[in-house]
């Protein structure tokens, strides 16, 4: 596994039936949790060897809002869309070094379960939330209005 694992749940997104699934968009709240998050990782001093992101059009927005902060371009991971397990993630972090840090935004109940299997901890990531995961504990847990503060904003 990476150094350290951090989970970001896509931000609020329109409502089911405004599109397909695949192609909901994020909302303005959406959009705004996103840009906080990548602000709260530069004021957190965190930096990634690399970031994957859904497929799916909110996540990958929420992936590209955030790591604009940060400077940096997310990479599409097409399981990470649903059904994504601690299987598939051991899979996609096997190429990273022992010291990496890695990010990875996707959905629910994909992330929260995730944080169960690697962890034994039982959370419910809130839209835009983010989670790190160390040596199989999990070490950060934060709502969107805790990012908001983070990020100063």
């Amino acid at each position: 596994m990476a150094g350290i694992l951090w989970l970001l749940r896509h931000g609020d997104a329109e409502p089911h039936g405004a599109r397909s699934d695949f192609e909901r968009r994020l909302t303005a709240r959406g959009e705004r949790q996103s840009r906080a998050a990548g602000c709260a990782f530069v004021a957190l001093g965190v930096s990634f060897d690399s970031v994957f992101s859904s497929p799916r059009v909110r996540a990958l927005e929420t992936a590209r809002l955030a790591c604009a902060e940060l400077g940096l371009e997310p990479t599409v991971h097409e399981k990470l869309s649903g059904g994504f397990d601690k299987r598939d993630c051991a899979a996609l972090l096997a190429g990273a070094g022992a010291a990496a840090s890695v990010l990875l935004v996707g959905h629910e109940p994909d992330l929260s379960g995730l944080v169960a299997a690697m962890t034994g901890a039982h959370v419910e990531m809130k839209k835009g939330g983010i989670a790190a995961i160390r040596d199989h504990q999990l070490v950060e847990l934060l709502r969107p209005s805790e990012i908001e503060l983070v990020a100063g904003l």
